[in-house]
Order: structure tokens, then sequence, then C-alpha cells
């Protein structure tokens, strides 16, 4: 059976290569107008003694250190890495050992701006690099840098009318306006009329829930579908049956299977020989990316991409943690149901045949079922010190903990483009 292809730059394949421990990394999509990943930020911390990430210059060591040992594009797929920076690591040019095609230089608003860190910063993007500031807020000081930066990030939460009417006032090239912090769609609406044409926050995986609404037919037959799969063994007549009642989920199915990563020797043309030639295991897989395709049609792809990543990443951990894999999977991939449906997840679980302990996870209540997709869910926040609680729960390390993750990060985006 053909098996997809691990990303070439992803901390996993260095296996015995890796020089001791991965430190916690995690990332945040920078999406644009039209709901497409931009860049990620990439949020680094050194060891649990640096509490919620505020040791800024341990931080960002780390990120170099990872940087040279592992490389940054197995967690951006070759996007730009929007990467915070210490004085010392600009001026002494320490970031040379980023790739400054893919990498922007984030400079936080609490640097001195002296005149040895502005000239450093032009001599970098001398050499490419783009430059961020950060947290932007109005100082006349600032000015040197606001003429050859790229970026210009805001927490919306709190942009005021000092920092809209100087935005307005820069006269220089094109600086992109990212608005971090956007949490809801209104506050997305906001940020657009303010002319803000990149987003960071939580708002995509929050859309406007629509309460009273049915579960249409079609997806409740994907729900079953899926959980179809779970059979072992997988009872081929009745999932092929269920399969065909879905003109759009065969095509795609049946284009995923004959997706070049498969590597068949002969056209498949019907579920049955799907099965057949790719084996339960793969099978599986396949249909999942097909059903959240179909699911996640009309919003933006980096769900589709965080709901694989999330049942990867409790499948794997759950096999170190007595969970059984296959619930696992479940949990994580319809953990974000609601920003693909527009549905509360109250009104979905009903739905779905799962067992009441993964329903209710599914709905947030705080039980062992829940563990590693709470974990996952505070590792995208970057909220360290949740983290480490949970990893001394489930007497995990956090070293297990990031393998897991960037085995999760890689397996999710070659899923994807299996069936691009």
């Amino acid at each position: 059976m053909a098996t997809q292809a691990a990303p070439k730059a992803s901390p996993e394949c260095a296996g015995s290569n890796w020089a001791g421990e991965m430190r916690y990394v995690a990332r945040q999509p920078i999406l644009n107008l039209k709901g497409r990943v931009h860049g990620y930020e990439l949020l680094f911390r050194s060891a649990p003694e640096s509490a919620g990430g505020r040791d800024e210059v341990a931080a960002a060591r780390t990120m170099l250190d990872n940087a040279v040992i592992f490389g940054l594009e197995w967690l951006t797929n070759g996007l730009p890495a929007f990467v915070s920076c210490t004085v010392e690591s600009l001026t002494e040019q320490f970031v040379l050992v980023l790739a400054p095609r893919t990498t922007v230089l984030a400079i936080p608003a609490n640097l001195e701006l002296t005149p040895r860190l502005i000239d450093a910063c032009r001599d970098l993007t001398g050499r490419g690099f783009r430059l961020a500031l950060d947290d932007f807020n109005w100082k006349p000081e600032q000015t040197p840098l606001a003429e050859i930066a790229d970026y210009i990030r805001v927490d919306f939460t709190r942009f005021g009318v000092a920092e809209r009417q100087y935005l307005r006032r820069l006269h220089c090239p094109p600086i992109a306006m990212v608005a971090r912090k956007v949490e809801t769609q209104e506050q997305f609406q906001k940020a657009c009329l303010e002319g803000f044409t990149l987003f960071q926050g939580d708002y995509f995986c929050h859309p406007v829930l629509l309460r009273k609404r049915k579960v249409p037919a079609n997806w409740q037959l994907h729900f079953e579908i899926v959980r179809q799969l779970y059979h072992d063994p997988i009872d081929i007549r009745q999932v092929s049956r269920l399969v065909l009642r879905d003109a759009s989920l065969t095509y795609r199915l049946l284009r995923l299977v004959n997706s070049p990563v498969y590597a068949i020797q002969q056209e498949v043309r019907s579920i049955d020989h799907a099965i057949i030639a790719v084996g339960e295991e793969a099978f599986r897989r396949i249909v999942n990316v097909a059903v959240l395709s179909e699911l996640n049609s009309e919003e933006p792809p980096e769900i589709l991409q965080m709901a694989l990543m999330r049942a990867r990443f409790c499948e794997l951990a759950s096999r170190l943690c007595e969970l059984d894999p296959g619930e696992q999977y479940l949990l994580g991939m319809l953990s974000l149901l609601p920003a693909m449906l527009h549905l509360p997840m109250e009104e979905l679980t009903p739905s779905l045949p799962l067992r009441s302990q993964i329903c209710e996870a599914l709905q947030g209540t705080v039980n062992p079922e829940r563990r590693m997709l709470s974990w996952l869910e505070s590792h995208e926040r970057g909220d360290w010190v949740v983290c480490d609680r949970l990893a001394q729960v489930s007497g995990l390390s956090r070293d297990q903990f990031m393998r897991l993750y960037a085995e999760s990060v890689g397996w999710a985006e070659a899923s994807l483009r299996s069936g691009a």
C-alpha cells in the first residue's frame, strides 16, 4: 500500500538528527481578506521556567536554535514566517541564519529605537528580509522604521484615534496592515472598514452561528460515513452504499484515490475497488479528507487544515495515554464543526454517532477524553502554562508532545496536497 510522503523539513523526519529537546513552538495563521493564509506568526518558548512566554531573549534564542537545527519551513509550508526579534538578534545579525525570502522580522514596540538598531534594520531589508512593526502605537521616533516596514501589526482591541490618524498620514510605499487579536466576525468587519487587509485571531473559527436550524440530511450522511469508517473491519458494502448517495463526495473521493500520491497502477472507478486498492487504513484517511472538504467547502481552507491536524494529533497522543485512537481522531476532526457548518456544537452533537463522553468533550466539558484536544487548543494560543499542566497530568513530556505536533502538522499538509 502506498503511503503519503512526509513533508521535507518536518522535525519528525530528522529522527536521530535531533540535537536535544524541541522547545514549545506554535503557529498562528495570518489570513487575507479572502480567508487564505498569508503567513504564520511563530510563537516560541525556551523552557517551562519562562512562564507565559515573557522571557523574550530566551524565546528569540530558541527560535534561532530551532531554525538552525530543524528549519522553520515545516511550520509554514513555505509561507512567510513572522518571528519576533530582540535588539541583540537584529544588531548582531543573528537573524541571518533565517531565510530572507520567507522570513518577516517582527520588531516589538518595546524596543528602544537607537540609531544602531535602525541601521541594522535597513541593512537587513537590503538583504531581502521584510520588517513588521508589532503592536504599533503612535510615537514620532518610529517614523524611520515605518518608512521601510512592509507590515504594521496592530492590537485591534487597542486601535485608537492617534494610531488611525498617523497611519493615514504615512507617505511611504504601501504597507500591509495586520489586525491582531481579531476574535469575532464583528471585529473582522470593523477591521476591514478601517483598511486592514490581513487578520490574525480566532475570528475565522467563530463564525456567526445560526440557531434553530436543522442539520441538513447530507451532513448527517457524512457523519454516518465517518462513523462506519471506525468499524474494524470496514463493512465495504455498507460504506460504498453510503458514499454513493452523495455524488459530490463520490467524485472527490475517487479523485483523491487516483491522485499520484497513492500510485495506483490502474484507474479506480468504484468505491469497492478503492477500498481494496489502497487498504482500509488509507481509505479511512482519504474519506476523512473528502468529508471534511465537503463540510468546509465555503469556509477558509485553514479550518480544514486545523481540523485534520487536530485529528491526527489527538489520534497519535491517545496511543500514549490509554485513550481510544479512533474516538480521539474523531474528536479532533469534529472539534471545528461549528466553524464549518455555522451551527452551535450543542445542536450538532445529537446528530453525531458518538459516545456521550466524546459529545460532552466536543461541547467543552473537561473530562479525560478531552485532555489531548485541550493541550492542542492551549498550544495554538501559546498558553504554555496550561500546556505544562496538561502534559504533567497526562504523564507525557514536552518533547513527546512537540514531536506529535510536528508530525501532525506535516501529515495534515500532506493529506491536503494529495487532494488538491
